[in-house]
């Protein structure tokens, strides 16, 4: 039964609460645009909910247990160590709460009206919000879809009790005894690397021939190397074929390398993905123009082929990143504010929180050389960097890419400690057209992890100072 239905004008309405949803919303409400934004489930969306954020939490929580065993290096000797996983779970929530509470604030300091209920579109200007029995209607000037992604269930691994994606392993109150990952992208090494570090018997199972594909094999490679001394078993050209729930686990049937395998766990984490969440927004039956897979079709500024309707973050093409998401949002609240606002993807960056970190910014010497350019390369090893040593962390390197004859950074990789931070003075450099020299001549803090960038471009440049020339 439907109680009541009322139709409200709103001048932008925003669909979906996540760090694109909710940037847009507020960015568009700075430009002096009355603001309505719908949330489904939490403010924050996926990022800062069951995402981002929790995920960093934990990767925190298991890097400080890992310190701690280890501290005896340092000459420090520490009591019996123990973990209480469900008190830190609490702490992960406290930090959550915050967060949220923090865009709920964001929101209403800028007067942006916050709807709780779930959108349908029925028509180009008007959506229904379902909450619970009440409908009511909401008409538009313009409209900013930020509704994100899930994750993708394979068919032989419906998601249950055994079975989880994501979401369901952050909110896991145990630590699993054993447990199988597949899929070898930055969700399965990050939550695979958490749970390995509190003891857990870790089996990854990855299709193609190596963990974080995409990354160039000299990063991922540091990343394997660390993997096995936690005593995780990677398996690589392994295609998962389906799932035996037992009484207090699972048994996983796999092919590797061509030949059959089955894998004992506790639990099974299913990460092969995300797919866009457009299937229920109703956007089809106003004729908004979507690819194949489910992406909504936009141009420059996230205008969709309905003219006042927007879409931003993970439901339009490329990479499923928080960052790019809020960048977007912006974008698309300029735009419908008159500015000549426009998408600019060439520093977007990549980081994985794995151990050691991987970052990477532009294009990697890989892309400069299929492009045919003319590139120079310059690297330098954190194992040479005082910083890295007094933090036990000379794991690593830090690469710059530059065109050879003007010196202009095209891209930096990063594989070592604080990569996640480092990454953003090369993405600055590339955004604002420096050059090799640019870096060399910036005076960086010493002892920094900074002077290893400021390092890389010496030996791009050919004078390095702390490694030989060769």
């Amino acid at each position: 039964m439907v109680v009541g239905e009322f139709t409200t004008e709103v001048d932008v309405l925003v669909i979906g609460a996540g760090p694109g949803g909710y940037v847009a919303a507020i960015r568009a409400a700075q430009l002096g645009k009355s603001v309505t934004i719908v949330e489904r489930e939490n403010l924050g969306g996926v990022c800062l909910n069951v995402g981002c954020i929790p995920s960093k939490a934990l990767i925190s929580a298991s890097h400080t247990y890992e310190h701690a065993k280890q501290a005896a290096s340092m000459g420090i000797t520490v009591g019996d160590i123990k973990v209480d996983f469900a008190k830190v779970q609490e702490w992960k929530a406290g930090i959550l709460k915050g967060q949220t509470n923090g865009v709920s604030t964001l929101l209403k300091g800028n007067k942006v009206q916050i709807v709780s209920g779930e959108a349908l579109f029925v028509s180009e200007n008007e959506v229904r919000v379902f909450h619970g029995y009440d409908v009511n209607r909401y008409k538009f000037n313009h409209c900013i879809i930020a509704t994100g992604s899930r994750p993708i269930e394979l068919p032989a691994f419906p998601f249950g009790k055994r079975v989880l994606s994501s979401t369901e392993a952050l909110a896991l109150q145990e630590i699993p005894k054993r447990l199988v990952v597949i899929g070898g992208g930055y969700i399965g090494i990050e939550l695979g690397s958490v749970f390995a570090r509190f003891g857990t018997q870790v089996t990854v199972l990855e299709g193609s021939d190596q963990i974080l594909p995409g990354f160039e094999p000299e990063m991922t490679r540091l990343v394997e190397r660390k993997l096995k001394k936690l005593d995780v078993k990677i398996n690589t050209k392994a295609l998962a074929q389906g799932v035996e729930e037992t009484e207090n686990g699972v048994i996983v049937k796999a092919e590797v390398k061509g030949e059959a395998q089955s894998f004992e766990a506790d639990y099974v984490l299913v990460t092969v993905g995300r797919r866009p969440n457009t299937d229920e927004l109703g956007v089809k039956d106003i004729g908004m123009k979507l690819n194949e897979r489910g992406y909504i079709e936009v141009d420059q500024q996230g205008q969709t082929s309905i003219p006042n309707v927007y879409a931003i973050g993970d439901i339009v093409a490329g990479p499923a990143l928080a960052h790019k998401a809020s960048y977007e949002g912006k974008v698309a609240a300029e735009a419908i504010a008159g500015m000549p606002s426009i998408v600019d993807y060439k520093a977007i960056p990549a980081v994985v929180f794995s151990d050691p970190e991987i970052a990477s910014v532009g294009l990697s010497e890989r892309e400069a050389k299929e492009q045919g350019i003319d590139y120079v390369s310059g690297r330098f090893p954190f194992a040479a960097n005082g910083r890295a040593a007094s933090l036990n962390a000379g794991e690593g390197f830090v690469k710059l890419v530059a065109e050879k004859a003007t010196g202009l950074v095209l891209g930096a990789q990063i594989v070592g400690p604080e990569a996640s931070n480092l990454i953003a003075e090369i993405g600055l450099a590339i955004e604002m057209g420096a050059t090799l020299e640019d870096i060399s001549l910036t005076i960086h803090a010493h002892p920094t992890l900074g002077e290893v960038t400021m390092e890389a471009s010496e030996v791009a440049l050919g004078h390095p100072i702390h490694v030989l020339n060769k």
